[in-house]
C-alpha cells in the first residue's frame, strides 16, 4: 500500500498539574514511530481545570504522507487483538464524517505499550479523504488496524 487515503492526523493529550510534564511527552513518544519523533512537534497551551488546577494542552496535526502512513501503520501493529477486535466492534462509534476517533492510554504508552482506554486519553483523530464508513473500514482493514 503506497498511498494511504488519510488526509491528516491530529494529537492531542493533556498533563494535569499532578503528572509530570516530561513523562507525558515521553509516554506520548512512546507511541510514535521513531524514525519521525524529531519531526512532529507539539503545540503547547496553559489551560484552567474546574477547579482553578493548571492543566497543559498539548496538540498537533500530521500531514506529511510518510509520517502518517508510518504512523498509522505502527498504531496497527501494536494494538493488541483484543483492542483491534474492540476498535472493530465498536468503529460505527468512533467514526464520524470520516474521522476515525481512537483513545490511547497514557500509563500504557509510558511503558511503550498501545492501548485502548476511555478517560485521560492521548486522542488521535485519523482524518480520511472518503467519508462513508464503509471506506474507513475498509482502510482499518487494509492496515491492520481492526480484523
Amino acid at each position: 500500500m503506497s498511498q494511504l487515503p488519510i488526509a491528516y492526523v491530529d494529537f492531542r493529550f493533556c498533563a494535569h498539574a499532578t503528572e509530570d510534564l516530561d513523562k507525558v511527552l515521553e509516554a506520548v513518544q512512546n507511541i510514535l514511530p521513531n524514525e519521525y519523533l524529531e519531526e512532529i512537534v507539539f503545540n503547547r497551551s496553559s489551560l484552567e481545570g474546574h477547579y482553578g488546577n493548571p492543566i497543559t494542552f498539548f496538540e498537533t496535526r500530521i500531514k506529511d504522507k510518510k509520517i502518517i502512513k508510518s504512523l498509522v501503520e505502527h498504531l496497527a501493529a501494536n494494538l493488541s487483538v483484543l483492542d483491534k477486535d474492540e476498535l472493530e466492534r465498536t468503529i460505527h462509534l468512533c467514526t464520524e464524517k470520516g474521522s476515525l476517533y481512537i483513545r490511547l492510554d497514557k500509563q500504557a504508552a509510558f511503558k511503550s505499550k498501545t492501548k485502548l482506554v476511555t478517560s485521560d486519553p492521548i486522542r488521535i483523530r485519523i482524518r480520511f479523504r472518503k467519508s462513508k464508513i464503509e471506506d474507513v473500514i475498509a482502510v482499518c482493514k487494509e492496515i491492520g488496524m481492526i480484523t
